[in-house]
């Protein structure tokens, strides 16, 4: 009997899955093969059912004879393990980043003579609800909140980018790049004080309250599914801090980063260019043991941002208050750095990595940016986050479009630097 042999990557079942197995079964024997957590999530697919969950979802559709796992987006092992006669896939992934994996799947079945059969991609009220109902799942609070905790656990490094906005939301979640034939994406949000405070045009020094940040995080919920980290600046007094975490907790935020600084904040890129107050690890460490205590889920992250080297306290009060803060209860630890290269970064973690190999690391290369997140993983980083990249490029495209309105007294020069407003729209989901 000809083998035939098609991938899932799914929590639900809905007739287009339904109507690939019909179609497998008249060419021969089904194997399904259940995409890993691993794959998953830099697919753009989280699970919010478990591998075994999905495998026994998988085996109790008629039809199916069998049921592998599946453990890279990639074909090259598993069609060298089933070596299928044929593979069935649905015709949506012949444009756009998946298209690699189809160019993938048709160049490992030209080797011996095999057939890739496209389905074409069920479209009706009752797949679009389906699919609708899981992206809402997706985005509930009991979901999003551990996804982080979830993804530092199965990724080698964890990238996020900073979004102020839905619309930057919509970008950080739906931006997907193909590189040496892999997909490639972000994996979770960083709500930035400083964008969130420059894109309401106030100044960077924890003038826009809470209440108002927690607006620009629920703009973002809204449209979006991946995990939220906070920047909670300073966290303020600990009697509001321990309010701020059951709010965060229960809107689903996944973690919130504060500094270990007091008085009036000040970006931490002036450094010692301006007076910048760092709190005692004692004051401090009695904050995130506060916040700890306050916390109702394990799911949530209380990670200590450490100051010691932008203000040039020297190494080793660093790496004291970062096994201070974790025993406090820190759930990871940040150190940031205002150098143009990360040798002091290394040094931290390379360092602290000879006493704690568990505990998550996070990094912010805004100014020694030309290291790779590869040379981060190496050095025990777990989390990367691409601070303000999005604010800083946005601002001088509109400043020179405006100017230039003003210049030639029409819009027709800058046109071709614009993006089609369908192109914007295309974005935005239709309920």
């Amino acid at each position: 009997m000809k083998i035939v042999y098609t991938c899932f990557c799914t929590d639900v079942i809905h007739d287009g899955h339904l109507n690939i197995i019909k179609n497998a079964r008249k060419l021969g024997k089904v194997i399904v093969g259940a995409l890993s957590d691993e794959a998953l999530i830099r697919y753009n697919k989280f699970p919010t059912l478990s591998l075994k969950e999905r495998i026994k979802l998988y085996e109790g559709i008629a039809g199916v004879d069998q049921v592998v796992i599946q453990n890279d987006m990639l074909y090259d092992e598993i069609i060298t393990r089933v070596h299928p006669d044929y593979v069935l896939h649905g015709d949506n992934w012949k444009t756009g980043p998946e298209s690699i994996l189809r160019n993938n799947v048709i160049a490992l079945l030209s080797k011996w003579g095999g057939e890739l059969v496209e389905i074409p991609y069920t479209i009706n009220e009752n797949v679009k609800k389906i699919d609708s109902q899981l992206r809402e799942k997706l985005a509930m609070p009991e979901y999003r909140r551990k996804r982080l905790r979830q993804l530092i656990n199965l990724s080698p490094i964890v990238k996020a980018i900073e979004a102020h906005s839905g619309l930057t939301g919509l970008i950080a979640e739906k931006t997907v790049v193909e590189e040496n034939g892999k997909l490639d994406q972000f994996d979770a949000m960083w709500v930035s004080s400083l964008c969130d405070s420059t894109a309401k045009g106030k100044p960077d020094i924890e003038l826009v309250d809470m209440s108002s940040r927690l607006r620009t995080i629920d703009d973002i919920m809204e449209v979006t599914t991946k995990p939220i980290i906070l920047d909670g600046d300073t966290g303020g007094l600990a009697e509001h801090f321990i309010y701020n975490i059951r709010t965060l907790e229960r809107m689903g935020v996944s973690a919130i980063i504060i500094e270990d600084k007091k008085g009036l904040k000040k970006n931490s890129l002036f450094g010692t260019d301006v007076e910048q107050t760092q709190d005692s690890i004692e004051s401090f460490s009695a904050k995130i043991a506060a916040g700890k205590r306050a916390q109702l889920t394990d799911d949530f992250m209380i990670i200590a941002r450490i100051e010691s080297l932008i203000l040039e306290r020297g190494m080793e009060d660093a790496l004291n208050r970062a096994f201070a803060f974790v025993a406090a209860g820190a759930d990871g630890i940040m150190i940031h750095s205002r150098k143009k290269d990360p040798d002091e970064i290394f040094e931290f973690c390379d360092t602290f990595r000879k006493k704690n190999i568990h505990t998550p690391l996070v990094v912010v290369p805004t100014s020694y940016n030309s290291v790779t997140e590869k040379e981060l993983a190496a050095h025990g980083i777990n989390l990367v986050i691409y601070a303000n990249q999005l604010t800083r490029s946005a601002f001088p495209a509109m400043v020179q479009t405006a100017q230039d309105i003003l210049k030639y007294h029409r819009a027709k020069e800058v046109d071709s630097r614009l993006m089609p407003i369908k192109e914007i729209i295309s974005l935005i989901d239709e309920i």
